[in-house]
C-alpha cells in the first residue's frame, strides 16, 4: 500500500485513504494469491472540473506500472475538498 500511496502524491491530495480488500477475493481468477484488490478515496483539486470517468483515468495514469503489477482490482472515489463539504 506505501507504493499506492507514493504514486498517489503526485495529485497532491488533501486527504487519501487506502483499504487493502485484497483478503475478501483470496482465490479469484487473477489474483490467486489473495493480493491486488484495493479501495481508494482521493481527495484532491487536481479532479477539479473533470468528469469522474476522466479522474478515475488520471488515478489510473498516476498509478502508472502499479496497475499491471501489484494492482488486480481498484475501486476508485475520486473528489474534490468542495464536494466533501
Amino acid at each position: 500500500m506505501q507504493c499506492i500511496e507514493q504514486a498517489l502524491a503526485a495529485l497532491r491530495p488533501q486527504h487519501l485513504e487506502i483499504r487493502d480488500d485484497s483478503h475478501r477475493h483470496r482465490g479469484h481468477a487473477g489474483a490467486q494469491d489473495g493480493r491486488g484488490h484495493f479501495a481508494v478515496h482521493v481527495v484532491s483539486e487536481a479532479f477539479r472540473g473533470l468528469p469522474p470517468l476522466a479522474r478515475h483515468r488520471l488515478v489510473y495514469t498516476t498509478l502508472g506500472e502499479l496497475m499491471t503489477t501489484d494492482i488486480h482490482a481498484l475501486q476508485i472515489s475520486a473528489k474534490t475538498q468542495e464536494e466533501i463539504q
